[in-house]
């Protein structure tokens, strides 16, 4: 699959606002040269890079229309990564509120559909039919109802993660660590039942962010007949 070429944008007033706030803060020495751009992340993403004198910053563009205290606190927290500064709790909860907010949620919905990168694999891995184990876990678990999402294998080995459901590309995808011979099927049903209760149980907003296990996802997770022995599995994989 070709990927769409990216075209970042000019934040012309992102050098003065990451000076401004790099006084804030109280940085140690001379600032860098800021220089700022929105850039099109599949994610809500934002980085900054020291080169020399020289610092490289680049802010999801979903924040392209972001008041400009979201663009200070964003700026805060970004130095203060760099600087091994403390940034103020009120910086914290400017950028929070506004990237949890649910007008910024669905434009990150929006831009996830059109730029993030869709599973390739197909569902039929070497050793494990992610189609057929997904129709059994329905049929025994969801009394037949869930819908089916997109399925697949990671084209890669991932090493910090198993499965991941993600719901603006409507898709599970699980590690292709998972599809070798001595991985048990139930191992595998266990990852792909985790990621389908976050098809039936969507991430909510909550008081400490948004929250994607609720007590009620736990609960229903641990009714999987081998939950224990299949953690215990996957604690050993490493």
């Amino acid at each position: 699959m070709k990927r769409r070429a990216t075209r970042a944008a000019a934040f012309p007033s992102g050098a003065r606002i990451f000076q401004r706030m790099f006084t804030r803060l109280g940085c140690q020495g001379r600032p860098p040269r800021f220089l700022a751009e929105f850039y099109p992340y599949a994610n809500l993403t934002h980085t900054i890079r020291l080169l020399e004198d020289t610092a490289h910053v680049r802010l999801s563009d979903v924040f392209r229309d972001a008041p400009l205290a979201v663009l200070e606190a964003t700026a805060a927290i970004l130095l203060a990564r760099v600087y091994r500064r403390r940034a103020a709790r009120e910086f914290l909860e400017t950028y929070r509120e506004f990237a949890l907010h649910h007008g910024t949620r669905r434009r990150v919905t929006h831009m996830r559909r059109k730029r993030a990168r869709r599973a390739l694999s197909h569902p039929h891995g070497a050793q494990h039919n992610l189609e057929l184990l997904f129709e059994q876990l329905n049929s025994r678990h969801f009394a037949g109802k869930l819908r089916r999402p997109r399925l697949g294998w990671s084209a890669r080995p991932w090493r910090t993660q198993l499965g991941c459901f993600d719901p603006a590309l409507d898709q599970i995808v699980l590690s292709s660590r998972l599809d070798r011979e001595f991985v048990p099927q139930y191992v595998v049903e266990y990852v792909l039942f985790h990621e389908m209760l976050h098809v039936k149980h969507p991430i909510k907003r909550a008081s400490c962010g948004l929250q994607s296990h609720s007590a009620e996802f736990r609960r229903q997770e641990k009714r999987f007949p081998l939950y224990d022995r299949a953690r215990r599995f996957l604690n050993r994989l490493g």
